[in-house]
């Protein structure tokens, strides 16, 4: 995982490289702000170690929403936040009664979060999803 601190994140495939992006809405198309820890050419470093470059979508080859995941006593879950060595889980299962067995705190309609010992945790990992914007598949 690239930053264990950003649990939810966008990654965007541009010229042969991955990058930390965030979609940027202009009024006649989506443009996608890339961002590079190191300098390269076209990017603006905007503070110490984070230079970027704002691109059309059309030229990034993909555009993914990155989630954290894991395993917890048997389910799957995402993760939202750390603290200390805690890991704050969203029940990623469809099943109320589940999230009530595992004690599970319901923080609205079909949500479930508790804050969870780090070393309980099972198979932390990052699950990127590729987007459809528009007419485009990245």
């Amino acid at each position: 995982m690239s930053d264990p601190l950003s649990w939810a994140s966008y990654r965007a495939h541009w010229r042969g490289a991955d990058y930390a992006a965030s979609p940027e809405p202009h009024s006649l198309e989506l443009w996608i702000r890339l961002r590079s820890p190191e300098p390269a050419d076209g990017f603006e470093e905007v503070e110490p170690g984070c230079h970027v470059r704002t691109v059309p979508a059309s030229e990034c080859a993909a555009l993914y929403f990155v989630t954290t995941v894991c395993g917890w006593r048997g389910e799957w879950f995402h993760v939202h936040d750390e603290r200390e060595d805690q890991l704050l889980l969203e029940y990623a299962g469809g099943s109320a009664l589940t999230a009530a067995e595992l004690g599970m705190e319901r923080v609205e309609r079909g949500v479930y979060r508790l804050w969870v010992p780090r070393e309980e945790i099972t198979d932390l990992q990052e699950h990127a999803v590729q987007l459809n914007v528009g007419n485009q598949h990245f």
